[in-house]
């Protein structure tokens, strides 16, 4: 399943979608324009397909879904209460690498997924190794007890602002912390125009 994710240069995906989505990047600030010899002057008006379809794919790049693991959440946004839009980025925010991510536990998706991967998370005490594992309200995530001297971690976890997140609540005994509730549209602080995304699907 790992094998189909996307490893590839990852500043070429962000200069493509216009912003850098997997967090610093001093290539994408070099070279601010979509890759190609015609970057530069590719400031041609997109379709609306092509705007739909590119929001679509940063959510994806930007969480590290794959396309039928995007499909799959939407589907089920769109069962659920609420804006559907609202409710798919709610959901990418409950995934137990997001979660890990936003604790501060990894200092990338990619990292925490990989914490997730090999053991070194706990939820409500119990080791689980599946990044999309949905976290519920109430359910705690933390380091497990043997990986808790881990330097990646403890790098990561140096300097972290707890209180960024007012959906989760730091728990410093337990190197972990709790999803209280999802969080509203406004404590998400990704720049992904969500209602793109619902019209794309609708479409289909």
């Amino acid at each position: 399943m790992t094998m189909a994710r996307y490893t590839g240069p990852k500043t070429k995906i962000a200069r493509k979608l216009g912003e850098p989505i997997f967090g610093e990047d001093k290539y994408f600030e070099k070279k601010n324009y979509p890759p190609g010899q015609h970057g530069t002057n590719r400031r041609r008006k997109m379709s609306e397909y092509g705007t739909q379809l590119r929001e679509k794919q940063k959510a994806k790049y930007t969480y590290g879904v794959l396309e039928r693991q995007f499909r799959n959440l939407f589907n089920k946004a769109s069962r659920m209460k609420g804006v559907t839009g609202e409710v798919l980025l709610q959901l990418l925010e409950a995934r137990l690498d997001n979660i890990v991510y936003r604790l501060g536990i990894a200092p990338t998706r990619a990292a925490a997924r990989q914490l997730v991967l090999h053991r070194h998370i706990t939820v409500d005490g119990k080791v689980v190794n599946i990044p999309s594992y949905s976290v519920s309200e109430g359910q705690v995530v933390a380091v497990r007890e043997k990986s808790k001297s881990l330097e990646v971690i403890q790098d990561a976890l140096a300097g972290f602002n707890h209180s960024k997140y007012p959906w989760i609540e730091w728990d410093e005994s337990v190197k972990g912390g709790k999803l209280l509730h999802m969080p509203v549209r406004e404590d998400i602080p990704e720049n992904i125009k969500e209602q793109l995304i619902v019209e794309l699907y609708s479409k289909q």
